[in-house]
């Protein structure tokens, strides 16, 4: 087949964070989406879960009229049920939300075919594996009964599927409708991320790991295995960074044919008046809630400072963050009032009631509120690492000390009942964001950072931050990124390093941190979908040729 032949004429693209956001893989695709619905129109369908059944979705836009040829012909088996409509953001895409629930009845059908099949180990699975297969499998009837419906047999068809959760809905199409090219793309792998999680040291010694016996000894053997056959049984095989790349090498024993790195669109950053409107807006919310939290009014010209993303304590380097923080306070040569901010989602039950209450005041509170780290009750407190280590270096947000840090808890939507704002309404308020991450395959965090202008630090143990370093002129005052050197053994020195970078930017006169956030600026520029792109058309491209041969 020639190139032009290797085009898709429908993309399908399954993950669980389809209009469901819980980390980086929403924000990969959210923003990937009008990049390809500019290129392929409405023929690139979003399928993600029905979880929404008892609540309207803030992202989802329904509307049956959509694809309503297909929605009326559609006859899916084991009684599934699905919604169509919309992903309410930029481009709006079409989506396919699917009620995989009837599917649970029948599980050990499936795991018993994908045993004959693959010699997918189902036996020891546990917590999310029945969902996630159950998900992925309905995914795959979707697909299966759209390309029939299509007569998908005369066109190029695509079946994109995003990490091990929507391993068996490949699997199935790759036997039960070989003429779908499939792609399947690993964000981060399971033995990977278990690795890392429980203290293992990862780097050092990743080339005498075997991943299946890992998986034994970590108890992933289930996760592990429907991950390792999708990879080895997609046409395509992608990963988002060079470092998980080789990592994908040694677990999974198959190298990435494309290294697919994460961008993002500039229609999510406001114009400059509206950022600075924005930036002001975050700056008060967030000195209020320190103000009513403390006790005390922080200057207005307080340095602020965040790291944030899902709640993987040591992996996303939320522990070197915490450990910066409390050798920052320990200094004598500060020249402004530092306040740092955990903006991690943890187990929460609601915002404190007593900072409500000062919050819907217009009383001055001059003494602070019990434990004034913490805007939100939280149900397993006594063993919450990011509390106990708070409490652990001392940082008691005291009036007299120049350093501060609060953790919010929350997933910020805009209804989270304190702050009430988008994350990316929350971001711009900062001056400066860190995460020091150990392992990270890609790094949305960061760019999305710099993508606001803010400068941030991250490591080079991060997609993105290898990224960085490939650039010839890597300083923070050309990128308005800090990488630092992060390995198994060096911790303490890298701590070290992050608190050194956040006291030079807290000292920094206006006209150079300007000149640092425009730097920030121009590289994010680099990294925008329409750059690279062309990594998705290359997978697609050598998806399709590799299911032609299979057909030969």
């Amino acid at each position: 087949m020639t190139s032009s032949e290797n085009r898709p004429d429908y993309i399908f693209e399954v993950s669980w964070e389809v209009c469901n956001l819980i980390g980086g893989i929403y924000t990969v695709l959210s923003t990937k989406a009008k990049t390809l619905q500019k290129s392929y129109k409405d023929k690139v369908i979003f399928i993600g879960p029905d979880v929404w059944q008892e609540q309207p979705s803030p992202f989802f836009i329904e509307d049956n009229k959509v694809i309503k040829g297909w929605l009326e012909q559609a006859q899916l088996p084991y009684g599934l049920k699905v919604r169509t409509g919309r992903w309410d953001i930029p481009g709006k895409p079409i989506v396919i939300l699917v009620d995989f629930q009837p599917l649970y009845a029948h599980k050990n059908e499936l795991y018993k075919l994908m045993w004959d099949l693959y010699g997918v180990d189902s036996m020891p699975a546990y917590g999310d594996y029945d969902e996630a297969s159950a998900f992925a499998w309905a995914s795959a009837l979707v697909i299966e009964n759209y390309y029939l419906y299509i007569n998908g047999k005369e066109k190029n068809v695509v079946a994109h599927f995003d990490e091990w959760t929507t391993s068996m809905g490949l699997l199935y199409l790759r036997h039960f409708m070989p003429s779908i090219a499939t792609v399947f793309t690993t964000h981060a792998t399971s033995m990977g991320r278990s690795i890392a999680g429980n203290n293992k040291p990862l780097y050092d010694y990743l080339s005498g790991y075997n991943g299946d016996q890992m998986a034994q000894e970590l108890n992933m053997v289930s996760k592990h295995s429907v991950e390792k056959r999708a990879a080895i049984y997609a046409d395509c095989f992608t990963t988002v960074s060079d470092i998980t790349a080789r990592e994908c090498e040694q677990l999974l024993e198959r190298r990435p044919d494309v290294v697919t790195p994460n961008g993002f669109e500039r229609n999510f950053v406001p114009a400059k008046k509206e950022l600075t409107e924005k930036r002001q807006v975050a700056r008060k919310r967030l000195l209020d809630i320190a103000h009513n939290l403390i006790g005390y009014r922080p200057s207005d010209d307080a340095f602020l400072i965040a790291t944030s993303g899902r709640y993987e304590y040591r992996n996303k380097g939320i522990d070197m963050y915490i450990d910066a923080i409390g050798r920052i306070a320990q200094r004598r040569d500060l020249q402004r009032e530092i306040i740092a901010f955990v903006l991690t989602p943890g187990w929460t039950d609601s915002p404190r009631a007593d900072l409500l209450k000062r919050l819907q005041s217009d009383k001055e509170y001059n003494t602070p509120l019990p434990d004034p780290i913490v805007t939100h009750d939280i149900h397993n407190y006594d063993c919450d690492n990011i509390i106990n280590q708070i409490h652990w270096l001392g940082l008691n947000n005291h009036p007299d000390s120049l350093v501060k840090i609060i953790f919010i808890p929350s997933y910020l939507t805009g209804n989270d009942g304190l702050l009430n704002m988008s994350y990316y309404d929350v971001l711009v308020g900062m001056d400066a964001t860190a995460f020091p991450s150990y392992y990270e395959p890609w790094g949305y965090t960061p760019l999305e950072s710099v993508a606001f202008g803010i400068p941030t630090v991250t490591t080079q143990l991060s997609g993105f931050g290898q990224w960085v370093m490939s650039h010839e002129a890597g300083s923070l005052q050309d990128t308005g990124v800090q990488v630092l050197r992060r390995y198994d053994g060096n911790f303490v020195g890298v701590s070290q390093q992050l608190a050194d970078t956040i006291v030079e930017l807290s000292k920094m006169d206006k006209k150079c941190k300007s000149g640092i956030d425009r730097a920030a600026s121009r590289l994010a520029a680099e990294a925008e979908w329409k750059n690279f792109i062309v990594y998705y058309e290359q997978a697609y491209s050598i998806a399709l040729q590799r299911m032609q041969e299979r057909k030969q």
